[in-house]
């Protein structure tokens, strides 16, 4: 059964299901054909972004008068399932340009920033990133302490940001900076677009990373980098919430990506299953591996649902921060347990790189860090369901 065959309870249009038919076959024909090298020699995907550009989906949900493709999130979380199920790498990569670093654009800048940014992000000119995390403040987000200082008709800033996914070859990165000292944790933070060839900004570190080899995780360093006072999005010292919302969303996508890897890794695993034998049957005749199939096949089909199903209520404008974390939680777990048990599944042959769902298994793992990790998913849950109850 393909993907898209067991969708038929959730509501996708004529669209949706285009957009999964030319992702998929993008994927199938140049992306995944792609994805061992990408990760054997750390290439960044910058052949599969440009293919994607072409198609107008590195800015899919940016309306087209901001030159993108005008379509709504589900699309764009349909498309990260189908890259993560080709090139976990590629997936990472596109959710960092797309949902990081266009999605605070598109909450917080006026239109004329959005035409002065978002055209080149729309059409691959320039990459983007996201400057959130730094070296003591990566779960605790709101205890950053890069700063921006108002000087004249610019800002001046200083810091370190950590972990950022397209660092070296990003043009923008949408940075988040202390721009009020006196106000305490959370507060008195704005958000500035800083074009990433200014003087003064340098990726000083690419990291060494289990998984999502191809992509580019970068430390970088912000020393007296002056840009222009209108390159502040947003309102000054109010930039906590949009990008907390940016992560929302991004919790969907990053779900997505995980429903994906689970996807090709449980494919492989039944493709397998009914060509290896053992003791004289195919190995998919033994009821150890069928339990294994049936509950990879459940748990994907379940993670489904409540990944399409926070995307919809985003779409319809409603509250949807429980449901995304519930997502992110339930899919990146889960893709976890999968690609354990297709390596196990396949044996010997799954510990070694020939049979790729190790690396699929490496590149799973961040999917349970990035955007928050499941602990915290917890935590935004909880407080969701017992704000619920005290409620009612």
């Amino acid at each position: 059964m393909s993907a898209s065959d067991s969708l038929f309870l959730i509501p996708f249009t004529d669209e949706h299901e285009m957009v999964r038919e030319t992702v998929r076959g993008l994927v199938s024909d140049r992306i995944a054909p792609r994805a061992v090298s990408v990760d054997e020699h750390h290439t960044f995907p910058h052949e599969a972004m440009q293919e994607l550009a072409e198609l107008d989906l590195l800015g899919i949900y940016v309306p087209e008068e901001f030159g993108g493709a005008g379509m709504d999130f589900t699309s764009y979380i349909i498309t990260m399932e189908e890259l993560g199920r080709g090139c976990g790498s590629t997936a990472l990569t596109y959710t960092a340009h797309t949902g990081l670093c266009i999605t605070p654009i598109m909450i917080l800048a006026s239109d004329e920033q959005k035409q002065r940014w978002l055209p080149e992000l729309c059409s691959g000119k320039k990459y983007g990133c996201f400057g959130l995390s730094e070296p003591g403040s990566g779960t605790d987000a709101g205890s950053l302490t890069t700063t921006a200082v108002r000087d004249g008709d610019e800002f001046v800033i200083n810091g370190t940001k950590m972990w950022i996914t397209n660092g070296k070859y990003a043009g923008y990165m949408v940075t988040t900076c202390k721009t009020d000292p006196s106000q305490g944790r959370g507060r008195g933070i704005s958000s500035i677009v800083v074009p990433m060839e200014t003087a003064g900004v340098s990726v000083i570190k690419e990291e060494d990373k289990l998984g999502l080899r191809g992509s580019s995780t970068a430390q970088v360093f912000l020393d007296n980098v002056r840009v222009p006072a209108e390159n502040l999005i947003g309102e000054w010292n109010d930039g906590f919430g949009a990008f907390m919302k940016t992560l929302e969303g991004g919790r969907i996508a990053i779900a997505a990506m995980a429903l994906g890897l689970a996807q090709s890794a449980y494919e492989r695993s039944l493709e397998y299953a009914t060509q290896r034998e053992t003791f004289g049957k195919p190995l998919g005749a033994h009821q150890t591996i069928q339990n294994y199939l049936v509950d990879m096949a459940t748990r994907i089909e379940a993670s489904r649902l409540l990944v399409y199903r926070a995307a919809f209520l985003k779409d319809a404008g409603r509250p949807f921060a429980k449901e995304a974390s519930m997502a992110k939680l339930f899919a990146t777990e889960m893709a976890m347990e999968v690609c354990s048990n297709a390596i196990q599944i396949h044996g010997g042959y799954g510990y070694v790189r020939e049979f790729e769902v190790e690396r699929i298994w490496r590149d799973a793992k961040l999917c349970t860090i990035g955007e928050g990790t499941s602990e915290i998913q917890q935590v935004i849950i909880a407080r969701n369901i017992l704000g619920d109850a005290a409620k009612s």
